[in-house]
């Protein structure tokens, strides 16, 4: 049995979801937020590095040292400690049972197959719309991947387009209807701040952009000279601003090779030089503030749902990703499943029902219609394993990375600031 480390985020203190209404108040002059030590700025740039996690970085710091060298601290992400409920997180200073997006894959009532957020589409084949509690379906066959560079159904390079098609669900499931909360951004915007989100150009009308990301003006970038170059720029917009850059490379990177690769270092020393670089030229009165959206683990066990019948029994959808998976059983059959999983993964998985997890706090205060979309019962890695699908998530399924789960590999950040 493995002892991991654990951390529930603590929403309210020091999460994902606090950061940007804390730089927004520091602009705007709150002096609530002095603990940031952003007192007097009036340009910040927050740049989200995925995949960046604390005790990654901490042990690869020689390939780091402007990030070493940067006032820090070590915050938490959210729980899943995925890209997709980390930027919602961040984009509407809320937490996951506030905005909904409460996995790599969700559930979307009225739908038998859960949505990929970063696609805004549907995951996999068959079905569609439900005609019973939202749920059927179960095993979908193919990995329901597009848009993006990505490798990983996806999952690499937050807030990919959708194609149009039958998975479609920016019709259906209109983004600013799914989440209608003023997003950080708008609020800045409203308040007469400068805003630009440099990113990738597929980012700027996806779904998951427009439900928790939207709001400013929004600056493609397509290298990493062009982000350090479009971030430069737009901090010296207006007399105040608000940037938000995003790179993925180093997720990505991490994901394919894994997090204890020496690609994995090569790419963090790219990532210190972007960081040198927009610290070297920030504008009077700014400050650049680095974080991620979670960490990362090498996985070695796999146990395979798709290879493994009992797991199969009486679930009628599997949603979340390999190391926190949501499992949504027949109606009255929640504690079969749940004992099945516990006796087949063993004591390095917690297995605990959906008012368990809800009760622990690992999504903040939950909505009744968010709660309903949490699987029946939660799966979640804490050793080096992963739940896999090499059926219906293939590629998935092979990647030597991953997270999701609430180990401190995990869910625990950085918070780095330099001020010019």
């Amino acid at each position: 049995m493995v002892s991991p480390v654990m951390s529930v985020p603590r929403y309210g203190v020091n999460t994902l979801s606090d950061l940007l209404p804390a730089v927004l108040g520091a602009v705007t002059g709150d002096d609530s937020t002095t603990t940031l030590g952003l007192a007097g700025v009036r340009r910040v740039c927050v740049l989200l590095v995925d995949g960046l996690g604390a005790q990654q970085l901490a042990a690869r710091a020689e390939h780091a040292p402007m990030l070493s060298s940067m006032t820090g601290e070590t915050w938490t992400s959210t729980f899943p400690s995925t890209t997709a409920t980390s930027l919602a997180s961040l984009g509407t200073g809320r937490p996951p049972g506030q905005h909904g997006i409460v996995g790599y894959l969700t559930a979307v009532e009225g739908y038998d197959r859960p949505m990929n957020p970063l696609h805004w589409q549907l995951h996999g084949q068959a079905g569609g719309r439900s005609t019973k509690d939202g749920q059927a379906g179960g095993r979908s066959t193919k990995d329901g991947q597009a848009g993006g560079r990505s490798t990983k159904d996806g999952q690499a390079g937050g807030g990919g387009s959708s194609p149009k098609g039958s998975s479609d669900l920016l019709t259906t499931l209109v983004p600013e209807e799914f989440q209608p909360h003023p997003t950080v951004f708008e609020q800045a915007t409203a308040a007469g701040i400068a805003v630009s989100r440099v990113a990738p150009s597929y980012q700027r009308e996806s779904g998951l952009t427009r439900a928790v990301l939207r709001g400013g003006d929004f600056a493609a970038s397509v290298s990493a000279g062009d982000l350090v170059a479009r971030t430069v720029s737009a901090l010296s917009r207006g007399d105040r601003s608000l940037v938000y850059s995003y790179w993925s490379e180093l997720d990505l990177t991490g994901h394919v090779r894994g997090p204890s690769s020496d690609a994995w270092s090569f790419e963090l020393r790219q990532v210190d030089s972007i960081v040198e670089a927009v610290a070297a030229r920030l504008p009077a009165d700014a400050a650049l503030v680095v974080t991620a959206d979670h960490g990362m683990v090498d996985v070695a066990d796999r146990v395979d749902v798709d290879t493994t019948p009992t797991l199969s029994r009486d679930v009628t959808m599997i949603a979340g990703e390999p190391r926190a998976r949501h499992l949504f059983a027949r109606p009255g059959a929640a504690s079969d499943v749940a004992e099945r999983w516990r006796e087949t993964l063993g004591e390095d998985y917690l297995v605990v029902g959906r008012d368990d997890a809800i009760d622990r706090g690992w999504f903040g205060p939950v909505r009744p219609a968010v709660a309903r979309t949490i699987g029946d019962v939660l799966a979640l890695a804490l050793g080096s394993g992963a739940v896999v699908r090499s059926g219906a998530e293939p590629n998935q399924s092979a990647l030597l990375g991953h997270h999701g789960s609430l180990t401190d590999a995990e869910i625990r950040v950085p918070l780095l600031i330099t001020r010019s």
